[in-house]
């Protein structure tokens, strides 16, 4: 301690804990640092580390010594490239011959959407949707594309670029007596040629151009005359008297009529012939619940009732159409019925007097019309039409109440199921479709990849089964319970129907199924055992429409395109 204290002046007032702690050196107990490494010229290092920092990676190493930044690593090849060195991966960061490409997932839709927008207005959106590439930017924020500009807008730019990119018309143009103006005004190879003076007719010439003129004039009259010129509906009756002696109209049904035997027999031969329509039959109708008048439409623009019990001959013919009728309907208690022509329009005849109480039409071709069966509801019109429309019209205000629009092809067929609460159509779209009656929503849609086109469908008398002619050469059977199920089970097949709208019908107690063919024959089949019973020659043409009688159970007409209605029995 005596040392220790005389190593500090007499004078120094500071003690020696303060100046150990003020000076580590001057503690005798701390060492002075060394270091065991060698030396290292950190000159150099640091010469070496700023030249590497400061120039371009060298992509011909195969080996680094430092560790390079990132810049370094995406910077640019400095120098210029031998023109006719190959292009490889080396020569800066690119996988592409123009550069590098990068994947990126694009919907084929949008890439459609913007290769044709930069092919049509020459910009386009880059796969991030950020920034828009090509020569031409647009001047909105939100550019347009060629699949959201609507036609009009579409239409305009066209012309626009039309008129840009047309050459500008000289002044000699504007002059109609120069070259110039023949060229820039013609309309076809001969326009550009300018005219001589006019040369006059030979007396040859001059009688055919008037012989010309004359022939052209009364062509045109006579096709304005046909324009001008409506057919007005009338009707010519053809029986003895309209009433008889005790005042009752030919329509009435006979007092005894009623069903001679519940059980129907397929017919043998040929009883009765009608032969007064000079073109095709294409639909008959029998009058309801007995039958003892026979309605037919007919191709000859014409409408004939036709009696089937006592004299069978024509009893009344209905000219109303310009065109061939497509289809008749009765209605319940036979007093009226209806018929749909190709000229457009829907007539409501009355079946005694023969006057068209009404007309309706939409513009297109009605191909089905029906009443509807229940009795307060005799007045509301349904019509399948061309344009895939069923209308129905209220026939005591003569206004359209209710448009059902769901089908993609010409409506062929209105059936009624289920209490008339319900109505099944179908059509050339090769579906059904159920309806509810008022309500224009599809409650059961059935379409199948092997189903084809229905033109005619029958009720079941039982009311539980449906069966459609389809044109694959079958008839199909569904079921009008909720599910509307095809029934795999019942198949009736071997006549050809195939491009024809033949009828399909059963016999009134359900037992036997019958059709016509494309080849003019009438086939029965079994109900049960789906076996064919029986196929008769009716016709020469194709045998469109086959009836059986309400009560006669044994006898069936039909009609073809030889313009011929047969009864048999």
């Amino acid at each position: 301690m005596d040392l220790l204290q005389s190593s500090y002046a007499p004078g120094d007032t500071s003690s020696p804990e303060d100046e150990s702690l003020s000076s580590p050196d001057s503690s005798p107990l701390r060492l002075p640092s060394k270091s065991a490494a060698p030396a290292v010229d950190e000159t150099a290092l640091a010469l070496s580390a700023a030249a590497s920092t400061s120039r371009p990676l060298d992509p011909s190493l195969h080996l680094v010594s430092f560790n390079p930044t990132a810049d370094q690593l995406w910077a640019p090849v400095l120098g210029p490239q031998h023109p006719h060195a190959p292009i490889s991966s080396a020569s800066g960061h690119r996988n592409h011959k123009l550069g590098h490409v990068e994947d990126a997932s694009v919907l084929p839709f949008l890439f459609d959407e913007q290769y044709n927008t930069f092919h049509r207005f020459g910009y386009a959106s880059d796969p991030s949707g950020l920034h828009i590439i090509g020569d031409t930017q647009p001047q909105a924020p939100d550019p347009d594309t060629v699949y959201n500009l609507p036609p009009s807008e579409h239409k305009r730019r066209r012309i626009q670029s039309r008129e840009e990119n047309q050459e500008p018309v000289p002044p000699e143009a504007k002059n109609p007596a120069s070259d110039e103006w023949i060229v820039h005004n013609k309309q076809s190879p001969w326009a550009g040629r300018r005219e001589g003076p006019p040369v006059e007719l030979t007396d040859e010439q001059r009688q055919y151009a008037e012989a010309h003129a004359a022939k052209k004039a009364e062509k045109e009259a006579r096709g304005e005359g046909k324009e001008k010129t409506e057919v007005v509906a009338k009707s010519t009756f053809h029986g003895k008297e309209e009433k008889d002696y005790q005042g009752r109209s030919w329509i009435t049904p006979p007092k005894d009529a009623k069903a001679t035997n519940e059980r129907c027999y397929i017919p043998k031969r040929c009883v009765h012939e009608w032969v007064g329509h000079t073109k095709g039959v294409s639909a008959i109708r029998f009058f309801p619940k007995y039958g003892h008048l026979l309605l037919s439409a007919s191709m000859d623009c014409k409408i004939k009732i036709w009696d089937v019990l006592e004299s069978k001959t024509c009893m009344r013919t209905y000219m109303g159409h310009s065109k061939a009728v497509r289809d008749i309907s009765f209605s319940s208690d036979g007093s009226k019925f209806l018929s749909a022509g190709y000229d457009r329009n829907i007539q409501y005849w009355d079946t005694e007097t023969g006057q068209v109480i009404s007309t309706f039409s939409t513009g297109k071709v009605p191909y089905v019309v029906k009443l509807n069966p229940d009795e307060d509801k005799q007045h509301i019109l349904l019509a399948g039409m061309s344009d895939k429309k069923i209308v129905q019209w209220d026939m005591k205000s003569g206004q359209i109440t209710q448009e059902y629009d769901q089908h993609l092809g010409a409506v062929n067929t209105i059936t009624f199921v289920d209490n008339n609460r319900r109505f099944v159509t179908s059509s050339d779209d090769k579906s059904l479709r159920v309806w509810e009656f008022g309500i224009p929503v599809v409650i059961k849609y059935i379409s199948e990849p092997h189903m084809h086109s229905m033109p005619s469908i029958a009720v079941h008398p039982n009311s539980n089964w449906l069966a459609a002619q389809s044109l694959d050469n079958q008839i199909l059977i569904y079921s009008t319970k909720e599910r509307f199920q095809l029934n795999k089970k019942k198949r009736f097949a071997g006549h050809i129907v195939a491009g024809y709208a033949c009828q399909v019908s059963f016999s009134p107690d359900g037992r036997f199924v019958m059709s016509g063919d494309g080849e003019g024959s009438c086939w029965f089949w079994d109900w049960k055992s789906c076996r064919r019973f029986k196929t008769l020659k009716c016709h020469n043409g194709a045998c469109i429409g086959c009836e059986w009688h309400p009560l006669e159970t044994s006898k069936v007409a039909t009609c073809g395109w030889d313009g011929v209605i047969k009864y048999w029995d």
